[in-house]
């Protein structure tokens, strides 16, 4: 990984207490990405170890947006978007996942790349594991193939890759 990643993530990343509930301690990324250079080289850094195996980006709902469209600007491929429920337009296929307290939903088209695309799914944080977890049942379900999961900041003591067993998973930080 560029070391340049590493230290724009440490040096521009905010914790921010208590959001956005009380005990909860988010780290936001959003000053990482709003710094051309931050962002370039955590873009570069987060597509290096895949580069030639995949077809395609799919980021996660929100963030990973703003990842996988910088990394499929950079290597001219084309972006997916997973989706909350109620987003997306045309007919999807749908993916229900297990949250601490309660569930959640994500969203694809699966019409939007050929089967067997390999896809690299992109987002900032894994945390728990389950949004990427979920993610990936969700893009073979549409029949692709998923090349890898490559995220900007995980949070090790929350294990989430125990989630993602047999997958592999690219973390710029681990905090």
């Amino acid at each position: 990984m560029s070391q340049d990643a590493r230290e724009a993530i440490e040096r521009l990343s905010r914790t921010v207490v208590d959001f956005p509930s009380p005990g909860i301690v988010f780290r936001d990324l959003s000053p990482v990405f709003a710094d051309g250079p931050a962002y370039t080289s955590v873009i570069d850094a987060l597509l290096a170890p895949f580069a030639g195996q995949f077809d395609a980006l799919a980021g996660m709902e929100a963030r990973g947006f703003v990842l996988a469209a910088g990394a499929a600007y950079a290597t001219g491929l084309g972006c997916v978007m997973i989706r909350k429920p109620g987003k997306l337009p045309r007919p999807v296929i749908t993916e229900e996942y297990e949250l601490e307290y309660g569930t959640a939903t994500l969203e694809v088209h699966p019409d939007e790349l050929a089967p067997g695309a390999r896809v690299l799914l992109l987002d900032d944080v894994l945390a728990t594991g389950g949004t990427l977890a979920a993610s990936c049942r969700l893009a073979e379900r549409a029949g692709w193939r998923v090349a890898g999961i490559s995220v900007v900041l995980e949070l090790g003591d929350l294990h989430g890759t125990d989630k993602l067993p047999d997958r592999r998973v690219n973390s710029l930080l681990t905090i």
